[in-house]
């Protein structure tokens, strides 16, 4: 996947017109020959391994045959059957460690297939009908779902769900839906609203209805809907921000990297952010490479991605890691954040050297300053346990059997609140889709 160039030529601020560049598509679609070329180097696998690799097993041969033979509507449904945000997947999904890195033609001196530009290829024009739904719903069953989240795990469940012919009420904490599709994936990879288009496409299918501004332990209670519905799926992801706990993090210009990624992906004017010039992001994962680059790409001056392990143990993949140092950041490893300084506003960072002995990381003592006037976090997150009452929860996450369970009988849950694999959009819509056959079987429909 080329690697799009960041335009950060300027004596001052960025313009309008360099900002808007710099937050183009970072991977323009295939046009009908690219595609067809691409889609012909496929091997057709027998047990293809790139099937195995895929969280929710889109059956890639055969999408990738259909579009060979001219037929990518077929190619649409198929990857859509299996992952209903295949859209969204083809853009986001770290494929180079999950489907293209199985692809056969890597074990040899070729390049991988493009799977992720074929599936987007197939999936981007019904999306954008919009007048037409691939599906179609069975007989209603008179029985309701209450979903709370409207992130890809309450979506996938909620599409599963419908088709089934059940009725299915969305709670949504946030103003939009989509989750972290919505709020917290980088803007140059899901332009031109995609999101909230992909939602619009999962809605189509009928039976499903959104209420906004209805968050768990506030707005909506679990008891209180367990006398109303027939079955719940909790799909609330991760509501916690983790905190450094070090001194200075209330200083103004520290900020969560996920809320500076969601202000930019909901701001109608990127240009109009104020951005830091030196900037300083801390975490090793794909949300602090995100908040890295967009931070340069907004018009920081210096932007350093600091991690207290090394580069092999990051949570971002080596491609996401190449990608921010192609667009200017720093990747600075081994470094232990201890305080942030300035009397009001971030003006520094004191950190400490850090090294591996015998698998223990360590402090070496060794500390050094960085200039800043901007620090954002991007540590993880953690589930909020004081709004799930009884719910049982297994390395604070919530706890869950294989047909998405929980302890309270009736409830389920899935995506980044539950321990199943990866956070990310690809796992959340396989959990979503377990849950909903889980709650089909629960209500009596038997195994779908």
């Amino acid at each position: 996947m080329d690697k799009q160039p960041i335009d950060n030529t300027k004596e001052s601020r960025l313009s309008a017109q360099q900002i808007t560049r710099n937050f183009d598509d970072l991977h323009p679609p295939l046009n009908a020959q690219q595609a067809g070329m691409e889609a012909s180097r496929c091997l057709f696998c027998y047990d293809a391994p790139c099937v195995i690799a895929c969280p929710t097993a889109i059956d890639i041969p055969k999408f990738i045959r259909q579009i060979a033979t001219g037929n990518d509507v077929g190619a649409a449904r198929t990857i859509l059957s299996a992952n209903i945000m295949g859209g969204t997947c083809a853009r986001a999904c770290p494929t180079e460690i999950l489907c293209e890195q199985k692809c056969v033609l890597a074990k040899g001196e070729d390049h991988p297939i493009n799977i992720s530009a074929l599936q987007r290829h197939a999936v981007d024009p019904v999306i954008a009908a919009a007048s037409s739904h691939l599906f179609a719903r069975k007989p209603e069953t008179g029985k309701t779902i209450a979903i709370i989240g409207a992130g890809p795990a309450g979506l996938s469940c909620a599409h599963a769900l419908a088709v089934l012919g059940h009725d299915v009420q969305v709670f949504e904490a946030r103003e939009k839906p989509g989750g972290l599709n919505e709020y917290g994936l980088a803007a140059y990879k899901m332009v031109n609203d995609f999101a909230a288009r992909e939602v619009e496409f999962v809605l189509g299918i009928g039976g499903i209805s959104i209420e906004y501004n209805k968050a768990l332990g506030r707005d909506v209670f679990l008891e209180q809907l367990q006398e109303k519905v027939d079955a719940v799926f909790i799909g609330i992801g991760l509501g916690n921000a983790n905190s450094l706990d070090i001194t200075g993090e209330s200083l103004n210009g520290v900020q969560d990297a996920l809320q500076f990624i969601a202000d930019l992906r909901q701001a109608k004017d990127k240009s109009a952010l104020e951005i830091g010039q030196q900037v300083i992001v801390i975490g090793g994962g794909n949300t602090a490479i995100d908040a890295a680059i967009q931070a340069k790409r907004l018009g920081a001056n210096s932007v350093t991605l600091v991690y207290r392990r090394g580069l092999a143990q990051m949570g971002a993949t080596a491609w996401e890691q190449d990608l921010a140092k192609t667009n200017g950041v720093v990747l600075l490893e081994w470094s232990k954040p201890l305080k942030i300084q300035g009397k009001t506003k971030v003006q520094s960072m004191v950190f400490e050297r850090t090294k591996l002995e015998n698998g223990k990381l360590l402090a070496t003592g060794d500390e050094f300053v960085l200039p800043a006037d901007q620090v954002l976090v991007a540590i993880g997150q953690s589930l909020e346990n004081q709004i799930l009452g009884d719910l049982k929860t297994k390395y604070g996450k919530i706890k869950v059997g294989d047909d998405g369970q929980t302890n309270i009988c009736g409830v389920f849950a899935g995506g980044d609140c539950i321990a199943s694999g990866e956070d990310l959009t690809v796992q959340a819509v396989q959990d979503g889709k377990i849950a909903a056959k889980g709650i089909h079987n629960y209500l009596g429909g038997g195994n779908v």
